[in-house]
């Protein structure tokens, strides 16, 4: 007997996000998970949302994340832009350095591949933190 998990959500209506706060609106059903969670939302060219993948599942507060399994969605999507999403089951909202790095390194990749990262939301169920507003990890 096998099992699959379900790791990938198709979107039949139109979804386009046009600041972090929809981002958040978007990821905040999966807020009540007791694990890190690690997302990809896929987007074509105009910013509307083709796919949100479950890239990982971790513990209680942290997960690996590797660019391998990220752009393997993105470019089987035939995406042009990623929103990248975790949640915090703790509720803190700071990124973490590994929070970073990990941003930093998929933002590397992403230039190399030639998509564009757009943000990167880290959410509880009651709030999120978006590194790109913050200024951490994304230039300009």
């Amino acid at each position: 007997m096998t099992f699959e998990i379900i790791s990938t959500r198709r979107i039949r209506k139109e979804v386009r996000f046009k600041r972090p706060i929809d981002i958040y609106n978007f990821v905040k059903r999966y807020a009540k998970a007791r694990q890190e969670q690690f997302f990809v939302i896929t987007l074509n060219g105009s910013h509307n949302v083709i796919s949100i993948h479950f890239i990982t599942i971790g513990l209680v507060n942290k997960t690996i994340v590797h660019p391998r399994e990220v752009f393997y969605h993105a470019i089987k999507d035939n995406a042009v832009s990623l929103v990248l999403a975790h949640n915090h089951p703790s509720g803190q909202l700071c990124a973490s350095e590994e929070d970073e790095e990990i941003t930093r390194r998929l933002i590397d990749a992403s230039k190399i591949m030639g998509f564009h990262v757009v943000d990167h939301i880290i959410f509880s169920k009651n709030d999120y933190f978006s590194m790109r507003e913050n200024n951490l990890c994304f230039e300009g």
